[in-house]
């Protein structure tokens, strides 16, 4: 059984080469792109902006000219045509919560992504750009599992204030492709197994994945689970509401704590994480207790994680740039690999989680989903009823 699947796999491989995939991956001062045929890519830049340029952009949408210039140069200054494009595949953003999945970039999500819907982020750019490039090259435009995913189960959103609800903003893109990558080495399906993926990087996601849905997940953005290199995670929240209303602070200065400026970095001023062990090594005993308490905080999540998946987990992936760093691999192997074996899959796949979301649609592998606009989950009103 396993060798069918194995050559299934291979077979469904060896259909993706052909395919002709651009990649627009845009972020706060840069754009990131590449070229792939297949499986290989054969062009990759990383364009950075001026930030004073940048600043001086009213709206966000106000950026498209100026990245696409950018854009234009480069591929010139590199010989890359884009004659024969198959598809664009665009990070995105701003869009109403959704399923997990690769969309079609339809009127509705393009109108979303000018307006900013949800949230203003340049990721917002990306299927703008992919359409001024359509109407040069051809091709479909396709959005792979955009961060406003939301598959968390309902009993996961509640907290102890009925006015609030709890999200889950956990690294969607690169969380899932590790899954299915995972899968597929197995010789399986990402909808046929259960899965806890760890992406320790910049911010900090512990997701559970159960056949397929991310449906237990932190808020790796706005303060939630482990600490994070610049982000504060859980904070104990009476001492947070005095902090609030000490007159010490502005509400600026504690929102960017939390989301920017805490975790690793506001206890030891640095988030190289190579800089952290080097101080351990060197006997710092409070680096040494600031970072072995920041992997005991994942360790707790994916036990967390666990217990959502009633004890079926069948392997746990440590993916994100910090899993390149060997003491944090063996510390949280002491902790959790009782659970389940552990696959470390280092470093951030985005670009080509893009371009195989939008290969596997080509191939019929995926099915293409629909932006409605639609919000998947609204309150809990329907419970009240």
């Amino acid at each position: 059984m396993r060798q069918h699947a194995a050559n299934k796999y291979e077979e469904v491989f060896l259909m993706k080469k052909d395919y002709k995939v651009f990649i627009i991956n845009p972020g706060s001062t840069s754009t990131k792109i590449a070229l792939f045929e297949g499986d290989n890519r054969i062009f990759q830049e990383n364009l950075d902006h001026d930030v004073e340029v940048l600043k001086g952009f009213k709206e966000i949408s106000d950026q498209l000219p100026f990245r696409m210039e950018a854009i234009r140069k480069s591929l010139k200054d590199n010989c890359i045509s884009l004659e024969g494009i198959d598809a664009f595949a665009a990070r995105s953003g701003g869009l109403v919560s959704v399923e997990g999945g690769v969309y079609a970039a339809n009127e509705k999500l393009l109108e979303h992504t000018r307006a900013c819907f949800t949230a203003k982020h340049p990721n917002t750019l990306g299927p703008q750009i992919a359409a001024e490039l359509r109407k040069e090259y051809g091709g479909q435009i396709f959005c792979v599992n955009p961060p406003d995913v939301d598959e968390l189960d309902d009993v996961e959103r509640v907290c102890g204030f009925h006015e609030l609800s709890r999200q889950g903003k956990g690294h969607t893109l690169n969380q899932k492709e590790n899954c299915i990558r995972y899968a597929a080495s197995q010789g399986k399906k990402y909808e046929e197994m259960n899965l806890i993926c760890c992406h320790i990087g910049g911010g900090v996601s512990i997701a559970a994945h159960r056949q397929g849905k991310f449906f237990c997940v932190n808020d790796a953005v706005n303060g939630d689970g482990p600490m994070a290199p610049t982000r504060s995670g859980w904070l104990p929240a009476v001492d947070l509401v005095k902090m609030c209303f000490s007159g010490l602070y502005t509400e600026r200065e504690l929102y960017d704590r939390i989301t920017k400026t805490g975790g690793l970095s506001d206890h030891l001023g640095t988030t190289d994480v190579r800089e952290i062990v080097s101080r351990i090594n060197s006997g710092d005993r409070y680096a040494k207790l600031i970072y072995e308490a920041f992997i005991y905080q994942i360790a707790k999540a994916v036990g967390g994680c666990a217990a959502a998946l009633k004890g079926k987990v069948d392997a746990i992936i440590l993916t994100g740039g910090i899993a390149h760093d060997q003491y944090l691999v063996s510390q949280l192997t002491a902790y959790v690999s009782w659970i389940a074996p552990i696959s470390v899959q280092a470093g951030e796949f985005e670009m080509e989680a893009l371009a195989a979301g939008a290969i596997r649609v080509l191939c019929g592998e995926e099915q293409l989903k629909v932006y409605t606009g639609i919000p998947i989950w609204h309150n809990f009103d329907s419970y009240k009823n």
